[in-house]
């Protein structure tokens, strides 16, 4: 028997996660009371029935029953009960663009703010993320891709590392991201902006790539980026960050930028323990 809590900030997509789960044959609850969850486990694995996959969906709105939660884990772990933790987060500020696009009050919030409704959820659930087996951010992630990170460890069985990595290409005209982990300057490479015939393309295109790439200087800065993300990634993994976002800048975000974060993504592509997916902000400006 598999079972499976499905837990995160509101807003994170856990509603998304258990249609998506249930879809890959999982027997899904959702919002089930702190004291029945020991019993509802004990039912499930004294079942004889078709039951063999049970994913069960808890948050914040257990209120003041949720801190039991942690003592149920617990024994559950002492009893080696087979159970994993599902945990999916997000960053404030996604999580409040979420919130104001739905025009949801957040459960925390009141009448107060949504950022403060925001920090006391984090607080009370930061057992639960300490505890879980995998860490999924999804401010970055489409459905599709949520599914498909969901698929990787309840379908396939494939090692999951909890980190995601997004490289993203921008223009410094346009501000640098604020999500941004390690920001990267590529200003210094050839610009195509002032190639007329390369001007109105763009650095998913090979000519260019070429041009950018012309002189050896972006290899040699790219081997060197190579080398320091391959020590870099292992030790965020240690200290438990799950999402990475590495920012490539040029002036407009159009080529030199473009160029080197599609060379950074199909390198990282040869690690496939890592989610990984690549995003170009500032392509379609100028």
């Amino acid at each position: 028997m598999k079972l499976v809590i499905i837990t995160g900030m509101s807003g994170a997509g856990k509603t998304q996660a258990l249609k998506m789960l249930e879809d890959m044959g999982y027997y899904c609850v959702d919002n089930l009371p702190i004291p029945l969850v020991d019993k509802f486990a004990e039912l499930i694995q004294s079942s004889t029935g078709d039951i063999q996959k049970v994913a069960l969906g808890i948050d914040i709105r257990s209120g003041e029953e949720l801190p039991q939660l942690e003592d149920v884990l617990e024994r559950w772990k002492a009893e080696a009960v087979p159970f994993k933790v599902l945990f999916l987060d997000a960053s404030t500020e996604v999580l409040i663009k979420r919130y104001k696009e739905t025009r949801r009050k957040h459960p925390l919030a009141g009448a107060g703010r949504i950022e403060r409704g925001i920090e006391l959820e984090r607080e009370r659930l930061i057992f639960l993320k300490k505890s879980a087996d995998y860490i999924i951010d999804t401010s970055h992630l489409l459905t599709r891709e949520l599914r498909q990170e969901l698929e990787k460890i309840f379908v396939d069985n494939q090692e999951y590392r909890n980190l995601y990595i997004t490289v993203l290409s921008f223009g410094f005209k346009y501000g640098i991201p604020s999500d941004a982990d390690l920001v990267f300057d590529v200003r210094f490479l050839p610009n195509p902006y002032y190639e007329e015939a390369l001007r109105a393309r763009t650095g998913e295109e090979k000519d260019v790539q070429d041009f950018v790439k012309q002189g050896g200087t972006a290899e040699i800065f790219l081997e060197k980026l190579y080398d320091m993300l391959e020590f870099l990634i292992p030790n965020y993994i240690l200290e438990g960050k799950n999402q990475l976002v590495i920012a490539i800048g040029c002036t407009g975000g159009k080529h030199r930028s473009v160029t080197i974060a599609r060379a950074i993504y199909e390198r990282l592509l040869a690690h496939p323990e890592y989610g990984i997916k690549i995003f170009h902000r500032d392509i379609e400006n100028g």
